[in-house]
């Protein structure tokens, strides 16, 4: 066995299986257990996009620092499927350890002499134990979360009250799953060392903190903001979020006395159908909206620009996957950016939110109804497959029970009473928002929603000076956003520094893992965080600040920077991208080469 350092708590273990073989469950029964010993971890899902039979990975993070980025490394593989052995194998780190079903015994080339190879005969131990064929199969997923609980002392009373409480009221399946997690156990307890210089430790019970997905966090949210109408042309990775918002609806939306439902769902036909349903939807009055991935966005863009220039609330929420076209739409990247912050023809401009997590998805979801409200025009969140579908450990969420939503400047009956004239889109503050009303509440406050040329009366129009009264005060109302979006989070190095970095979106963990392990070289860097687009003031203060400014961002064409430059176009020279866009996580590794290779690339000149 080669030698390998005693890591606790500080370890990347692999599963790699077939899609559609069950191994979902035992690999969350893994990342929870992990959990409820109080270690931080994170997990990620790395699957096809058919629906059964290509390969699968989960890969679990445990890192007592709490680090949440994707490491790029592995010490532990269990290599459940024969078809990618080769590339599992080739992927342990040197001195890590692979599991593999011995029942069929691999070539002798298939080996490394610097990892430790662990063969468990998981198919022949399932097929003596279990009779049915159904069964054998998934036992044999969670046979391997007995030999890895062994291996990485995983404690089996966690693992026992997680079984219990997911199959609650089901003795018998609670117990055949003990069965062959203590198949696994007895076996790799019998045959191998344990527990492996790589394990876990108990550090607490994590309390104050919770696993979820950014999906489920919108959709709860959603409920949290008062949103009452979903539509949505089904799509990977966004197609959760309704599915979240539903269960929630189901929930909280039903009233208690009649069993009615306080909402509507919509599978509408296709993706410009469901924006125009959520447009229409809002314009009358309720909170409303639409997830989607980008493909979905490019569908929309004429409604979206329609939203825009009529003036109508609207919430889109993108999660990214990889582009162009169809892409791998179970892979993620930040590719959309430019495309929602412009989206469809003519002169467009559009806030975007950026969540970093889940925790941020539930908060941003509720502020982006409000600003849609606000500003009377479509608001998009920006998450991502990464944070969409994946399994993240964040803060208890929490809620302000004198919450009210914003609804901006909304006249209703007794506000149009005291009015002379109700001009739809006359500026009469000088923030270029504009008064609006509800549909049928009030003939006095009734008004035409156009998207072709129209004044500040609601009139068509193809009079120049009356078009342009009207998109020159849209460029206010985009100044006055600058005040209203979430402001960016800076991240001060431990000494003066010229060095900067920006990021957004999922990129967060990889940049603040990065930073730290630059610091122990004695690289300090500042990082600013954007968290919304229009960029507020303390962007381009930050800008100003620093000599170098490193844009991290998961795409090829470094779109956050042509954003940056766009809005700020005498920075173009101190800005440096650091991409990423091979449709898996940013790994730290990713940017802290970014930065040496720059610096070292200076120095030389």
């Amino acid at each position: 066995m080669p030698a390998t350092q005693s890591r606790i708590n500080d370890f990347v273990l692999k599963i790699a299986t077939v899609n559609g073989t069950g191994s979902a469950s035992a690999n969350g029964l893994l990342l929870k257990a992990l959990f409820r010993m109080g270690v931080p971890v994170t997990g990620k899902n790395l699957f096809p996009s058919n629906i059964q039979g290509l390969p699968t990975w989960y890969e679990i993070r445990a890192n007592h620092a709490g680090y949440m980025s994707r490491s790029g490394q592995v010490d532990v593989m269990v290599a459940m499927n024969a078809q990618t052995y080769q590339k599992d194998l080739e992927e342990v780190n040197p001195g890590g350890f692979l599991i593999y079903d011995s029942t069929w015994p691999r070539e002798t080339t298939l080996h490394r002499l610097d990892i430790t190879v662990l063969g468990v005969p998981l198919a022949r131990l399932c097929n003596e134990k279990f009779k049915k064929a159904r069964l054998r199969i998934l036992m044999k997923n969670v046979a391997y979360v007995g030999v890895l609980s062994a291996l990485l002392d995983i404690d089996l009373g966690i693992m026992r009250k997680l079984l219990e409480q997911t199959f609650a009221g089901n003795s018998r399946v609670v117990e055949s799953n003990l069965e062959a997690i203590m198949l696994g156990y007895d076996y790799a307890s019998e045959n191998f060392t344990c527990p492996l210089p790589v394990r876990a430790e108990t550090m607490g019970d994590n309390s104050g903190n919770i696993l979820i997905n950014g999906n489920e966090a919108i959709g709860l949210g959603c409920i949290y903001a008062g949103a009452t109408v979903g539509a949505w042309y089904p799509i990977t990775p966004s197609t959760s979020v309704m599915d979240s918002f539903q269960d929630y609806c189901d929930r909280f939306r039903i009233d208690p006395e009649t069993g009615d439902k306080l909402y509507c769902i919509i599978q509408a036909e296709d993706e410009l159908a469901a924006a125009g349903m959520v447009i229409g939807a809002n314009w009358v009055g309720a909170r409303a909206f639409t997830p989607t991935s980008g493909p979905g966005i490019s569908l929309m863009s004429e409604f979206i620009g329609f939203a825009y220039y009529a003036e109508i609330p609207s919430v889109f929420i993108n999660v990214q996957r990889v582009g162009p076209s169809t892409g791998m739409p179970t892979r993620t990247q930040q590719g959309d950016v430019m495309m929602c912050a412009y989206a469809s023809h003519g002169d467009t401009r559009h806030p975007i939110l950026f969540p970093a997590n889940p925790h941020e998805c539930f908060e941003m979801a509720v502020t982006v109804f409000d600003l849609a409200d606000r500003l009377q025009t479509p608001v998009f969140i920006l998450s991502d497959l990464d944070i969409g579908m994946n399994d993240w450990m964040i803060p208890e969420l929490s809620w302000d029970d004198s919450y009210s939503p914003d609804r901006g400047k909304l006249l209703g009956p007794e506000e149009l009473a005291e009015m002379e004239r109700f001009i739809r889109y006359l500026d009469v503050d000088g923030d270029g928002i504009t008064y609006r009303t509800v549909p049928g509440e009030d003939p006095k406050g009734a008004y035409f929603a156009r998207g072709s040329g129209h004044n500040r009366y609601g009139a068509y129009t193809e009079d120049s000076d009356a078009y342009q009264d009207v998109i020159d005060r849209l460029l206010v109302k985009w100044e006055t956003a600058k005040s209203l979006v979430p402001d960016a989070v800076l991240s001060k190095a431990e000494r003066p520094t010229r060095l900067g970095i920006v990021a957004f979106g999922s990129s967060d963990g990889a940049v603040i893992e990065a930073r730290d392990r630059l610091a122990e070289q004695g690289i300090q860097v500042d990082y600013l965080r954007i968290r919304a687009f229009p960029f507020s003031q303390e962007v381009l203060s930050f800008l100003l600040d620093h000599d170098t400014i490193f844009v991290v961002e998961q795409n090829r064409d470094a779109q956050m920077k042509s954003l940056l430059m766009l809005e700020y176009n005498d920075i173009a020279d101190r800005l440096v991208s650091i991409l990423h866009y091979n449709g898996m996580p940013i790994p730290s590794e990713c940017v802290v080469q970014g930065v040496i290779e720059h610096q070292k690339s200076e120095q030389a000149a």
